[in-house]
């Protein structure tokens, strides 16, 4: 969507304050033994307890509030009876509706003790968003925003998982345009005032290449290697984006 009012802008702010908050609580309870419906319980209070819902359960009947994912499960997690354990890296999204406006948010959590290889890939993750925010300017091509992510993943000798992306969001979950992670030559969609998009870098250490699982929602590296997720819901403007989920 494109804001084109104030009142927009706040409803979408107050949407995103929520997820983050909801993030924090998650993140911060992650530890060995914690299991991954236990995170998502307490995503899924936070939400209530501000007057937000989960969007997946409501636009695509995803069973469970918080997209969970473990290790080499990349995204689409379903919370369940799995056990964090030590030395796991896990990803937290969430995506919540306020008021008909949803934002998404996802971060990556090194469980102690971390691989250095999980920390080098959730780091990357992270700086790689941050390079794609220099590109998300007014005039720019969406391609652009994909060009900065596979340059960071690249030069960290990761790899970008091209079938995953960032995206529009605001009225639903998942709007136009699309925002890939790499230059794809397809995607000239031309960033303007007011557009609300996900920035998020999805990537894997040593391929990037995946798989769906039986259950027909979790998606994890083809060769079980470590993936790491980042992300935010931002809005394009004519200075410095808004950062709608870090809050």
């Amino acid at each position: 969507m494109s804001i084109n009012s104030p009142e927009q802008l706040e409803k979408l702010r107050a949407c995103g304050r929520i997820v983050a908050k909801a993030l924090r609580a998650m993140a911060d309870a992650v530890r060995p033994g914690v299991t991954t419906a236990e995170l998502s319980a307490i995503g899924s209070k936070i939400l209530g307890d501000n007057g937000a819902q989960s969007s997946p359960p409501l636009v695509y009947n995803f069973p469970g509030d918080v997209c969970i994912s473990v290790n080499d499960e990349v995204v689409h997690g379903i919370p369940g009876g799995r056990l964090v354990q030590a030395g796991d890296l896990v990803k937290l999204d969430l995506t919540a509706v306020k008021d008909g406006y949803h934002t998404d948010s996802a971060v990556s959590i090194q469980v102690p003790p971390a691989q250095e290889k999980s920390r080098e890939l959730a780091h990357c993750a992270e700086r790689a968003f941050r390079q794609a925010l220099t590109a998300a300017r007014i005039g720019n091509r969406t391609r652009e925003i994909g060009r900065a992510v596979e340059r960071e993943v690249r030069r960290r000798g990761f790899y970008v998982i091209r079938e995953l992306g960032g995206h529009g969001v605001g009225r639903t979950i998942h709007e136009q345009p699309s925002v890939p992670n790499f230059a794809d030559p397809m995607a000239i969609h031309t960033l303007t005032d007011g557009l609300v998009i996900t920035i998020e870098p999805i990537i894997a250490a040593t391929t990037g290449r995946v798989s769906l699982d039986r259950d027909g929602w979790t998606v994890r590296t083809a060769d079980g290697s470590l993936s790491a997720h980042y992300e935010h819901t931002i809005v394009i403007t004519k200075g410095e984006p808004i950062l709608l989920t870090a809050a």
